[in-house]
This record gives structure tokens, sequence and C-alpha cells, in this order.
């Protein structure tokens, strides 16, 4: 027995409730070395000595390269369990509890693993709309003048005596204008990069929190922005840049006038006086920034005074303008104390608005249920970019990564997960793919039949392409036609017609050694659907895979022969 791969982790993603009346209980093996694994469990607070267990039988999930993970749900357990495990590799049986291996049960119950108590507060709970969400990420800048334009001309306003800049003439009644547009193509809420003032087109470096920046309109036309899309069915999240703010925000302002003696001194982070504001970018600067960019000082939320502030900005957009949630900038390198209570503060106002932080690495620490809803999943984009652009692992190793992937979650985070193939940060995976359509086609089809918001980069649908940020920003291609407009649109389509794409369980079907066909499941009580991905340089049978279910969209499939680089997505009712 591979004992060196077994792990538990209480009160984590390995045990959890999804609602007040089921817990989902994981142990992660070894690969292939566990043959049958039992959960027993028992009321932690049984008047009787010893505790009395019931077995429940663990099924192997899901597997990566290294592990298998065993899970069961149990219905109606005892609000407060302990627990321990049975594991038997075929030649050894062993109990497993409290971090070690024994040969026999304790009459201590303190020593078997605990679920204390499943309380309804600590229940993570993303908003339920969030797992059948597509959301369309505008770069207000890049995206639209007007209705099917934008100018592609620069912009320079005033906002209290101070100059704001914008690059290519997007604004916000060019969002509005094109609400039509995003009706066809199919998405249900958007999600805007920054809008408030602020000096540069990108408006990270803000100016201030209470205003759109001139550039791109005023306050009253992003509130008909909110209410024309809310009418049509479509959410809107904008951008929270909380880490840190302008070298013009009147708070850094005083201090760099008044030094020591500014009441906001202790709004920053590791100030030395008097603070200087170097000319160029290269001289580093004498206060604590965001990637030593001079331009954005650091915030300082640990400083009760900073953190109210920010909380009523969070309040205030909600309150005033209904927006459905936040995407919260640099989200990793802000204080845990702050983001509990700006949780709080927005979920006051609007308890399904939701919450998604920019995390790059694994987000588990964020995902508890006191921060944020979801993450950006940049892990979803690396992998994508080995298989289906770089074609550097096979299917095993896809799956594997994928895996991982999804066992490092809650359920009920997995599909909250804002899975991103390009943003405004990265190289548009088009171009990754070397401009190759079939390989970024297939990583669409994988995109939007993965649990999770699939993202939607503006222009992706029109193949807009780029490696430097000049051209992954680039204006929107408003005057031409492309055929992955339609593509995008069937595959949302679908995604919003199958409940099974949208809360389906997911299991691997077929990912073997040395392959590139991938196959995996999504299935409900109701229906499944099977997705076939062909990345191998050549047509695959996939009659027996098939066997029981019907075409719904497909691409290069004939008589259930899968041409190379093609697709299939089949249904079957149950």
């Amino acid at each position: 027995m591979n004992k060196s791969a077994v792990l538990h982790i209480p009160m984590s993603q390995y045990a959890y409730g999804t609602d007040e009346t089921h817990v989902t209980i994981r142990i992660r093996t070894g690969r292939d070395d566990i043959k049958s694994c039992t959960l027993y469990y028992g009321d932690r607070s049984c008047r009787l000595t010893p505790v009395i267990f019931t077995s429940q039988e663990m099924h192997i999930v899901a597997q990566s390269e290294l592990f298998d993970y065993f899970e069961t749900e149990l219905v109606n357990p005892y609000k407060r369990l302990n627990y321990y495990f049975k594991l038997d590799d075929g030649a050894e049986q062993v109990l497993y509890y409290g971090d070690f291996f024994s040969e026999s049960t304790v009459i201590d119950r303190s020593e078997y693993y605990q679920l204390p108590f499943n309380h309804r507060a600590d229940i993570v709970r993303p908003p339920e709309w969030a797992k059948d969400a597509v959301i369309y990420n505008i770069f207000p800048d890049s995206f639209a003048t007007g209705r099917r334009y934008i100018s592609k001309t620069g912009t320079e306003k005033e906002f209290s005596g101070l100059a704001t800049r914008g690059k290519l003439g997007g604004t916000i009644r060019g969002i509005t204008e094109n609400v039509d547009y995003l009706k066809e193509l199919g998405v249900n809420a958007i999600y805007i990069n920054p809008i408030f003032a602020a000096g540069e087109y990108h408006k990270y470096d803000l100016i201030d929190y209470y205003h759109i920046d001139p550039c791109f309109g005023t306050n009253e036309e992003f509130r008909e922005l909110v209410q024309v899309f809310h009418k049509e069915g479509i959410r809107v999240i904008i951008d929270g840049v909380f880490n840190h703010c302008g070298w013009r925000f009147f708070a850094f302002e005083d201090v760099v006038q008044n030094g020591e003696d500014s009441e906001y001194k202790d709004w920053f982070y590791g100030l030395q006086f008097p603070v200087i504001r170097p000319d160029d970018w290269e001289t580093y600067p004498n206060y604590e920034c965001f990637g030593y960019e001079r331009l954005m000082p650091k915030l300082n939320m640990a400083n009760t005074e900073t953190a109210d502030y920010f909380c009523e900005v969070g309040r205030y957009w909600v309150r005033e303008f209904d927006i459905d949630g936040w995407r919260l900038d640099v989200a990793s390198e802000v204080n845990d104390g702050f983001w509990r209570k700006f949780h709080r503060a927005v979920k006051e106002e609007k308890a399904d608005a939701i919450l998604i932080g920019e995390v790059w690495e694994s987000a588990g620490h964020w995902l508890d249920g006191t921060i944020f809803d979801s993450a950006m999943n940049y892990d979803f984009r690396k992998h994508c970019k080995r298989f289906f652009a770089e074609e550097s692992i096979d299917a095993r190793a896809f799956d594997g990564r994928v895996t991982d992937m999804r066992m490092r979650y809650r359920r009920q985070t997995t599909y909250a997960q804002l899975n991103v193939l390009d943003t405004h940060d990265v190289s548009r995976f088009l171009s990754v793919c070397n401009g190759d359509l079939s390989n970024y086609k297939l990583a669409v089809v994988f995109q939007m039949t993965f649990p999770g918001m699939p993202s939607i980069f503006y222009g992706d649908e029109k193949g807009i392409s780029g490696i430097m940020e000049e051209e992954y920003r680039s204006p929107m291609e408003w005057q031409e036609s492309h055929a992955l407009f339609g593509f995008f649109q069937k595959l949302i389509a679908l995604r919003k017609q199958e409940e099974a794409l949208r809360s389906g369980e997911y299991r691997t079907v077929a990912a073997e050694s040395g392959s590139r066909l991938y196959v995996f499941e999504r299935s409900t009580p109701e229906a499944s659907m099977r997705i076939f991905i062909n990345m191998e340089a050549h047509e695959a049978d996939i009659s027996e895979l098939a066997a029981g279910y019907t075409p719904v969209l497909t691409e290069g499939l004939e008589r259930k022969v899968l041409a190379s680089k093609g697709f299939a997505i089949m249904k079957r009712e149950k």
C-alpha cells in the first residue's frame, strides 16, 4: 500500500457540507493502489461509549496522474460527525484516522476525524446563477464608441483638474448600444475592466472611485447601461481595484504634500518621507507600489479608516447602480481581514452579488465562503495551453492536471470558477495556438463544456489575435465578420439548453497515455452529455464510446469516426 499518497484534510475540500442535509467526504490515495475504501461515521456527541459507527462505501470519482480521489456523499447525517476510513489494497487492510494508520479502532472519540458541526453559516454558497453564467469580458477602451463602431482615436478629458486619457475611444454608451450584439451571441453576464476616473487608458491608476472616467462617460450613462443589460437578462460585473490606487488619488496627494503630518499617511504601505513621485519609470519609488509601478501606490487595508472607505465603495455601486458583482484586482496581495469585511458589506447590499478574486495560483485559501465566491482560473488556461496550443502533453497528463484542478476545491466552488482562455493580461489564446483555428476551437469546446463560468474576452468571437499588450488589447473588429461568432453562438446556446453542461457531474471516459483523444462526460439524473475531443493527428474510431449517444453538435464526425482536430458533443437520455 502506498501510504505516502494518502491524504485527508478535515473541514476543507475533503470534508464539507454542500447544504445542511448533505456532507461530502473525500480521501486521496495513490493511483490504482486501493481496491476499496469504506467510510465509517458516527455521532461525535453520541451518549454511548464507544460511538456506534455506520459504514458507507466510497468510490473513485477522479484520477490524476499520481492519485485516486475517493468520495461519498452523506445524506441527512448527524450534524456533528466523527469518522475514519478503512483502506484495502487487496493485500493489506488498514484504518486511517487522526492522520495515522492503525490496525484497530479506539474508544476515545476525539482521536477520529471530526466535522464538529455542519453549520449553515459555514457552508460555501456561491450565487446560484454562477453555474449558469457565460461571461463576456469587456476592456472598455477597446470595445465600442457607438453601435458597431469604435473610433480608434485617443481622447483626453479633465477630472477635478487632472488629465484622464483614453487610447482607442471606447465608451460606456458604446457598450450599451451593443447590448443586442451580446444578446445575439448568447452571453448572460458581462465583466467590465476598470471604468472609474484614472489617468491612463487601462484605468488601473485610479483618481476617484465614485465617478466614471470622463473618457468613458458619466455615472448616469453607466446607470442606463446596467438597466438596459438587466432588461435583456444580462448581469453586470465591474472591476474593483483596491490593492492600490493612482498616485493622484486624493489621499496619496495629501501624503505627498503634507508628509508625516498627513492624516492619510496610514492609508499606504511602506512610505518613506518625504514621499517623492519619480519622474521616470526606471526609478524605484520610496513607497510600496503594485509591482514597483510608481503610478500605483499600495493601499494599507489593515488600517480601519482605509478599509471602511473602500467597503463603502463596494456598497455604493451595488446599492446605487445595482451591479451584480465585483472582480477584484490583485486580490492575493490584499489582507484577508479587509476582504472578509468587504464580503460582508457587499453581501448585505445584495446577497447574490458575486465576488471574483484575481488569483493566478491555487485559490483555495480565499474560497472558504468568507472572502470570495470565485477566482479567475488561470490554471485552466495553463492546462489548455499545454494540451491544445503547445500539444506538449497527452490526454492522460491533461486529464490528470484537470482533475487536480477540480479536486482542490469544494464542488460548489468548482462550478463558480471563472474559466479563462484570454484576459487583458495575457496573449490571445488564438495566437498561442499559432493561429491554428482547429486547435483553438477545441479549447473553446472544452471551456464551454467544463464546470465553471466560461469567460470570453471581447473579440475572441471575431478571431482577434495578439501576443503583445497593444495587440491583445486591440480595437474590436466591428466591421469584420468571422466564422467563430457562429461557433461561439452554437456552443453557448447548447450550454444554456443542457442542464448537464452547467451543473452535471464530471467524469473522465477516455484519457490514455500516449493518446490525444480526450473524452469526458457531464451527467445529471436526467441526461448525460459525452464530449469527444480529438487532438490526434489522425482520425479516431469512437463507435464503442459513443454507443447509445446521439450527436448534438459535431465537427469532423462521420459514421462514428472523428476526424483529426474534430469534436463531438453527444447526448443520452436516462
